[in-house]
């Protein structure tokens, strides 16, 4: 077969295999982690979390707006009451929010403008944990974007940022802090980089040529978690790092200050079951569910298929949570012990959010 007729293969799938589909998670589950994509209606968010049976959904960026435009989701700040008045207020137990505070920031790249911006930082948090925020969110313009007033780079262990991440842990909040993205983001965009059809829809996800490699972005975490022993680190998406779980494994375990979520993973650990079982059930204790993408039923559904079930080689929704667009391959169920289910639902999210209650 030549060039041409190998560039337009594709075969049909004839592969015959149960589907197990929840139409409800097995126990209840906290959403720990998602956004308030194209500012959804808390009506037509509840409409979807008691069809699948979410109780609680978290918005760890509840000091932002996320309108959708041009396929993608911008986004700008805005005060944290809005969430408070129109979602958490309306509909009591349902909605939680994090807050960014100060680094709720995109349009200016100077973070540091001056030596005050810690101390701005900190009295914004407290101001909005008054309002009802409960844990911290830094995204990861820091390290990838954020600079100081001389225009260098600021490190994710930037020690002007200490006293922030030392209040927090007074404070008893976790710090939710994105460092990096998929590995792939920071390769060459070439025929070889397994993203290579997100990054060619969304180029502005790649980060190859940053001024930090992603390695260097995941050290300078280490030696930030390290240096706050007593502040409790929350590291969304697997800690960026599930194509290498052996990796997390060992953060983990060196660090018993530090949780994650499998928030906008599944396709990772579900290419990986066996490995990916045997990390949920060693780390049952430390990992939170959450969705991180537009709330759909069909989302969650896939979501509770990969934790409950056996079933193989089916497809997932991906990170603006299309299905059937960008599938790069099929995932397998990890059919998780209740116990474990249980736990990563809903009793870890508890114990790292205490004011959560499930009604």
């Amino acid at each position: 077969m030549d060039d041409v007729l190998l560039k337009d293969f594709r075969p049909t799938c004839l592969l015959k295999v149960p589907v197990r589909i929840p139409q409800k998670a097995r126990f209840p589950v906290i959403d720990a982690h998602n956004h308030l994509f194209g500012e959804l209606e808390p009506e037509r968010l509840i409409e979807v979390m008691d069809a699948v049976g979410v109780r609680v959904w978290v918005n760890v960026t509840g000091n932002t707006t996320l309108p959708l435009e041009n396929n993608t989701y911008t986004i700008a700040r805005r005060p944290i009451d809005y969430f408070v008045e129109h979602y958490m207020s309306r509909y009591p137990g349902r909605f939680v929010a994090l807050t960014m505070a100060e680094f709720a920031q995109w349009d200016d790249p100077v973070l540091l403008k001056d030596e005050g911006f810690a101390q701005r930082c900190i009295e914004r948090l407290e101001e909005d944990l008054a309002k009802g925020a409960r844990g911290l969110k830094v995204t990861k313009e820091l390290g990838l974007r954020f600079r100081d007033r001389q225009g260098n780079m600021l490190r994710v262990d930037d020690e002007r940022l200490f006293p922030i991440w030392h209040r927090a842990g007074e404070l008893g909040i976790p710090v939710l802090i994105h460092v990096g993205d998929p590995v792939a983001f920071f390769l060459p965009l070439d025929a070889q980089n397994e993203h290579y059809q997100t990054l060619r829809e969304f180029p502005g996800w790649s980060f190859a040529g940053s001024h930090f490699s992603v390695w260097e972005l995941f050290e300078q975490r280490r030696r930030l978690i390290a240096a706050h022993p007593r502040t409790t680190f929350w590291l969304p998406h697997v800690a960026n790092l599930p194509e290498d779980l052996d990796a997390v494994s060992q953060l983990l375990d060196a660090h018993p200050n530090v949780v994650i979520d499998l928030s906008a993973r599944i396709d990772e650990l579900g290419r990986q079951p066996y490995t990916a079982r045997d990390f949920f059930i060693k780390y049952q204790d430390r990992i939170l569910f959450g969705l991180d993408m537009p709330v759909s039923v069909e989302a969650y559904r896939c979501y509770f298929r990969l934790l409950e079930t056996r079933d193989e080689y089916f497809e997932y929704p991906d990170y603006i949570g299309r299905f059937g667009v960008y599938t790069r391959w099929r995932l397998y169920g990890l059919d998780l012990p209740d116990d474990v289910l249980e736990k990563v639902y809903y009793k870890n999210a508890m114990r790292l959010l205490p004011s959560i209650e499930l009604g």
